[in-house]
This record gives structure tokens, sequence and C-alpha cells, in this order.
């Protein structure tokens, strides 16, 4: 199986995805690796990226992920905003979606705080209006340390540990 942990940046996909990661004996991946550097470049300068953008992105990951599942499966941090930036990434196998959840304060704190990533604290609002939250993820809240979110998220994938 693969986990997708998303969110708007800096809802602590990556530190969260490392430890499902590592409490799953799974490899994680983290989505921002796999942008181009246009798109790099862009979110750099401040502009938010367009779903044409994405598409290439999006489309090279859903590769990625049927990849993970068949070589025993992966978490992959990965924003995932919208529902079909979710379908695209699942277009060639499925995934379970794990959503961090967090009010706009408490994540503008955390992007101020944060150093060396090259999503400006000024799209954070861009992120919010593009988000569209799933009704089919795994829902948690960031506001607990993140080792209390991945305990949450592995006792609600217990059911599904099997697939």
């Amino acid at each position: 199986m693969v986990y997708i942990v998303m969110g708007v940046s800096s809802a602590g996909k990556t530190v969260v995805g490392q430890k499902l990661a590592r409490r799953l004996e799974i490899p994680f991946y983290d989505g921002d690796k796999f942008h181009p550097q246009e798109n790099i470049v862009k979110m750099e300068s401040g502009r938010p990226l367009s779903d044409r953008d994405r598409r290439p992105w999006l489309e090279a990951l859903a590769r990625k992920i049927a990849g993970w599942h068949a070589s025993g499966g992966a978490v992959l941090a990965c924003s995932a905003l919208k529902k079909k930036y979710r379908d695209t990434l699942t277009s060639r196998q499925a995934a379970q979606f794990i959503y961090l959840k967090g009010p706009i304060s408490l994540i503008a704190e955390r992007m101020a705080d944060r150093t060396g990533h090259f999503m400006p604290e000024k799209l954070l609002k861009s992120q919010f209006e593009t988000l569209e939250e799933p009704s089919d993820a795994i829902t948690v809240s960031i506001e607990p340390p993140p080792e209390e979110i991945v305990s949450d998220i592995l006792a609600r994938l217990q059911p599904k540990k099997e697939d």
C-alpha cells in the first residue's frame, strides 16, 4: 500500500510521513523532490503553480506510486490539495490519503519558523484557497506532537494494514 500524507505547506507532511514510514518499515518520499526545476523557481519567486504546471509532476508521481506499490509500499508527502490532483495521483494505483488538518494561524507560525524551503509564506493563503478537503482520507489534527499524530494514524490503519 502507498500512503499519501497530504495538506498545505508546513502542515507537517514530511515529519509525519518520515515517522509513519519508519513505523510501517517502508520507504518515505517527499513529493516536492520530484518537482521540475521550473516549478521550484516559480514558487520561490512567490507565484503559485497553475494546474498546467502541476500536471506533469502529478503524472510522474502517479507512475512512481504504481511502482512503489508493486515493490511493497511507501509513504509519500504530497500536498494533493485538489480532488483532481488526488485523482491523478491514484490514476494508476489506489492509495490511502492521510490529511493533516490544522488552522491557518498554526500553519503560518510553523511556516515562519521554517528555513530552507522554497515555499514562501505569502503563498499560504493561496494554498488554503486551493484546498478541497478530502472526504475519503484519514483526517488528523496537526495540533498534537508528531509521534501522537502517527500513533493516531496507525490506530486507524489497523484494519487495512494487510493490504
